[in-house]
């Protein structure tokens, strides 16, 4: 008899999480200071995308999950479920800005996510190989 085989999960990294909701808080507070009211709205935007990317690194933790029984990935404000027979996960490679650059596909049903290595906290080369030994 085979032992079951376990729950893998990644998240984006908490550091840069962290560094999220640090640059958020000290974008208020220098709109908050500043005379420049030029600056206070450019900088009042980039804390805004600054708060909007750290909660989602915050809510949706853990950004994807693998067991047996399939894959669930977390959004900001839901889950998605998969079982293994209705998703197909792939690598992909494209070159960006002179360099290879590797995602994670996830097509199942009408839904196709694209996870990088910021949605995963590690290469997806590793989460593709982990999911293709899980899956087996």
């Amino acid at each position: 008899m085979t032992s079951p085989k376990p729950r893998l999960v990644w998240s984006t990294p908490p550091v840069l999480v962290a560094v999220g909701w640090a640059a958020t808080a000290g974008g208020v507070i220098w709109a908050i200071i500043t005379d420049d009211p030029t600056g206070r709205v450019l900088v009042s935007l980039a804390a805004l995308v600054a708060a909007l990317l750290a909660l989602h690194g915050t809510l949706a933790r853990p950004r994807l999950a693998a067991d047996s029984n399939g894959l669930v990935l977390r959004r900001l404000a839901s889950k998605r479920q998969w079982a293994w027979a209705e998703v197909n996960v792939r690598l992909a490679r494209t070159r960006r800005l002179g360099r290879e650059v590797s995602t994670l596909e996830l097509d199942a049903e009408d839904d196709l996510v694209v996870l990088g290595w910021l949605d995963l906290g590690v290469a997806p080369e590793d989460v593709a190989d982990a999911l293709r030994d899980l899956r087996t």
